[in-house]
């Protein structure tokens, strides 16, 4: 991926914290050379609306290029799309669930699918709380296979001064494990 920009795929579910899927694709548009592929599910176009006021027409808008989750002909449902991975923001529990049992029944599942067989990143920001069983084993298979699994969990050692921080906060750090960085990131220095 020398030549050109870098190529990150954006999942967005159902799942509550619209939120953090919003401002990741907000704070990609300011990086120079990251170009995003998104798609949202549509279960997640309810809980945009619901949670944050916004269609997915306005949230597709951020995004460089974006699909419909039936198009399985699309190109990230193959393995020769270079990317440096895939981000789901937020990550339902039905999304986890087939991703870890390798069930590809839309072009969000099937993308994830592919980067866990070509050994790509793929990082999802589960949403649920509290967790069954059900919930930690498909956590411990995705993770056994490659994924990261990356809960929205606020850092308070920045003493953020808003949701919003807490929220940018979040998505910068998750962005990073992709080796994207900005200077909005606030990191940890040990107590003075």
């Amino acid at each position: 991926m020398d030549d050109g920009p870098r190529r990150l795929i954006v999942g967005i579910t159902g799942a509550s914290g619209a939120v953090y899927g919003v401002r990741l694709l907000r704070i990609l548009r300011n990086i120079n050379h990251i170009e995003t592929h998104l798609v949202i599910s549509g279960a997640a176009i309810l809980t945009l609306r619901h949670e944050m006021g916004l269609s997915a027409a306005e949230v597709r808008l951020l995004a460089d290029k974006t699909y419909n989750i039936g198009e399985m002909a699309a190109a990230i449902a193959s393995g020769s799309f270079q990317s440096a991975g895939m981000i789901i923001a937020p990550c339902s529990m039905k999304t986890l669930s087939a991703i870890a049992n390798g069930f590809c029944d839309n072009l969000m599942t099937r993308a994830a699918d592919v980067m866990l067989k070509e050994r790509r990143r793929l990082v999802l920001m589960v949403r649920e709380t509290p967790l069954n069983l059900v919930h930690i084993r498909n956590m411990q298979s995705v993770t056994e296979m490659g994924g990261i699994i990356y809960p929205p969990v606020p850092a308070f050692y920045c003493h953020p001064p808003s949701i919003e921080a807490m929220v940018d906060q979040t998505v910068r750090r998750a962005l990073e494990l992709f080796g994207i960085v900005d200077d909005g990131i606030i990191r940890w220095n040990g107590i003075m």
